[in-house]
């Protein structure tokens, strides 16, 4: 099968499409043919030596795929059958023809979805989802500060937020990405370049501050993250964009607000824990992706793109050009 592939550690030029051995479904792992695959921050940093897959993962790119089963290893409960259409948030191994997947990670897509459309939705959806539900216990009529408001997980979190009947703020970087936010349901964005964010959070929750902020930049926001955080606040970081260096009294103005910092990696997860997002998400979420529903989930999509243009696909999420979700489309 082809895969996406790089020898060394390096930029997108790095990255080729190789042929290499086609898995074997394994104890309770289903076989999936792949249609389609999202482009993560993740694989960013993979391709640059930063982020190596857990042990026993596919050293191959990608955590999240949607194609159909086509073919389930010995132990595999009936849940699925050959042909039905999948998709899946994985540790490595999504941009490839097939993936082998454990059978409690599949997540049925919508009758009314292409499988380019659900490829956008595991790894963004069920990171917002899992940040907001199992780590930060958010609760109606809260604030939530969201950065990065216009990437796949924060178009998600947007989303996700007025789902729980709570109040989404964003910063990002454009005034074309903070208008694509208002589009999804912010309450209020800020242009985190040429605004200070912290004081313009305090100015339109009139000094109360957010309950809960979802912080994927890590070191340098800490200062104006823990400025605009409430009282009792949650402040969960589950990425270091900008680094994970602090300077500065981190823990002394932490205790001052009584407030928490809550960590997580979705990548590194046990299967047992991973089992309850998906099964909570297909059961909570995942019915609002289908038309008709009240309000209705969408997965954003700012490009496609073949495989073969994979480094391509990696220059502009590197530069920062997307609005929502970049997806690999795999060959037919």
């Amino acid at each position: 099968m082809l895969a996406a592939y790089f020898d060394c550690p390096g930029g997108p030029e790095n990255l080729y499409v190789k042929e290499v051995m086609k898995p074997h479904p394994g104890e309770g792992e289903v076989l999936v043919k792949v249609s389609a695959s999202a482009l993560n921050r993740a694989d960013l940093l993979q391709r640059r030596g930063k982020y190596p897959p857990p042990k026993g993962a596919s050293d191959i790119l990608g955590l999240e795929a949607a194609g159909s089963v086509a073919g389930l290893g010995p132990g595999c409960k009936g849940r699925w059958k050959i042909g039905d259409a999948v998709m899946a948030l994985l540790s490595g191994g999504g941009q490839a023809e097939y993936v082998t997947v454990p059978e409690g990670y599949l997540m049925p897509i919508p009758s009314d979805m292409t499988f380019i459309q659900a490829a956008a939705i595991p790894e963004a959806w069920l990171t917002a989802f899992q940040l907001l539900h199992f780590v930060g216990k958010v609760q109606k009529g809260e604030r939530v500060l969201i950065h990065a408001g216009a990437s796949g997980v924060g178009m998600a979190a947007i989303q996700l937020v007025r789902l729980a009947k709570a109040i989404p703020i964003v910063t990002a970087g454009s005034q074309e990405k903070l208008k694509a936010t208002t589009n999804a349901g912010a309450a209020v964005g800020f242009n985190y370049k040429n605004e200070d964010f912290s004081e313009k959070v305090l100015a339109f929750t009139q000094g109360s501050g957010v309950d809960l902020i979802l912080d994927c930049v890590g070191g340098s926001y800490w200062e104006k993250n823990l400025n605009c955080l409430s009282t009792d606040g949650r402040w969960i970081i589950y990425g270091l964009l900008s680094g994970g260096e602090v300077h500065g009294d981190l823990l002394a103005r932490l205790l001052s607000k009584r407030a928490s910092i809550h960590t997580s990696l979705l990548r590194s997860r046990d299967k047992e824990a991973s089992n309850g997002y998906e099964q909570s998400f297909t059961e909570d979420a995942l019915p609002y992706f289908s038309g008709g529903t009240s309000p209705r989930l969408q997965p954003l999509l700012d490009s496609v793109y073949p495989l073969q243009e994979i480094a391509e696909a990696h220059r502009i999420m590197e530069e920062n050009k997307n609005i929502g979700k970049i997806v690999i489309e795999m060959p037919a």
